[in-house]
C-alpha cells in the first residue's frame, strides 16, 4: 500500500496488480498481440487447413474472446493480406533475387533456389505443411486469395523463360517447365516438412538440412547417373 501526503489530506491506494504471467488476457493488449495471433494462423493453417481456420477457431486457440481478434482482424481475408505482405512476400522476394543475380545462368539459380527452399523452410516451419496441404486440398479458398495477390504473369514469364533456356542449350530440353518448380520444392520442402516424423526412423533419422540439400543438388547437376570423372 502507497501513501500519499496531498498537503492535509492523507490518501492511501493499493498498488497495482501486475499481470500474471501465463496466459494472455482476452481483451486487446497492445502490439505483441496482433503478432501472436498471425503465429497462431499459420500453425492452425499447417495443422487444419486454410478453410477450417476460422476467426472463432483463432480466438479459441488464443485463449480470446472473438470480439477480441475482430480488434487486429476484421475478417479472415484481412488476415491473409497481412499474412502474406508480412511473411509470403518477403519469402518470395528471396526467391526473386536468385533469378536476378544468376540471370544467365539457370542452371546455377535452380540449384540456388534448392538451397533458398531449405533455408526458408527450416526459417517457417509452417512452409510446407501450409503450401503441401493446400496444393492437395480439395477447397480452393486459400490459392483464391493467393491468386489475388499474386500476378499469373509471373508464373507465365518463368514458364517462358525456362523455355527459353531450353532453346538455348542452358537447360535439359526433356524438363517440363509446368513442373520445374513444383519438383524442386518435392527435393526440398517436402522432406524438410518430414524431419520432425523421421526422428525415429532408423533409416532416415540423420537426415537434417545439410543432407536434404546436397541430395537435391545432386539430382539437379548429375540425375542418377555418377558424375563424370
Amino acid at each position: 500500500m502507497r501513501v500519499i501526503d496531498s498537503g492535509d489530506t492523507v490518501v492511501t491506494s493499493s498498488p497495482r496488480k501486475a499481470r500474471r504471467p501465463g496466459r494472455p488476457p482476452t481483451q486487446p493488449d497492445g502490439p505483441d498481440q496482433r503478432e501472436r495471433l498471425v503465429g497462431i494462423a499459420l500453425e492452425l493453417y499447417a495443422r487444419q487447413g486454410y478453410t477450417a481456420t476460422t476467426l472463432a477457431a483463432i480466438a479459441r486457440a488464443a485463449g480470446m474472446t472473438p470480439a477480441a481478434v475482430h480488434y487486429y482482424f476484421k475478417t479472415r481475408e484481412q488476415l491473409f493480406d497481412t499474412i502474406f505482405d508480412e511473411h509470403i512476400a518477403p519469402m518470395r522476394a528471396r526467391i526473386d533475387d536468385i533469378f536476378q543475380t544468376h540471370a544467365n545462368d539457370p542452371a546455377a539459380a535452380f540449384a540456388r533456389l534448392a538451397e533458398r527452399f531449405v533455408e526458408l523452410a527450416a526459417e517457417h516451419s509452417w512452409m510446407g505443411p501450409v503450401f503441401f496441404g493446400e496444393l492437395l486440398n480439395d477447397h480452393d479458398l486459400f490459392k483464391q486469395h493467393l491468386r489475388k495477390r499474386v500476378k499469373a504473369s509471373r508464373q507465365v514469364a518463368l514458364v517462358t523463360a525456362i523455355r527459353r533456356w531450353q532453346d538455348e542449350g542452358r537447360l535439359n530440353k526433356a524438363l517440363d517447365p509446368a513442373l520445374l518448380m513444383t519438383s524442386i520444392l518435392s527435393l526440398t520442402v517436402l522432406p524438410m516438412t518430414a524431419l520432425r516424423k523421421w526422428k525415429d526412423d532408423p533409416l532416415r533419422k540423420h537426415i537434417g538440412p545439410e543432407e536434404i540439400t546436397r541430395h537435391a543438388l545432386a539430382l539437379l547437376s548429375h540425375g542418377l547417373a555418377p558424375p563424370k570423372a
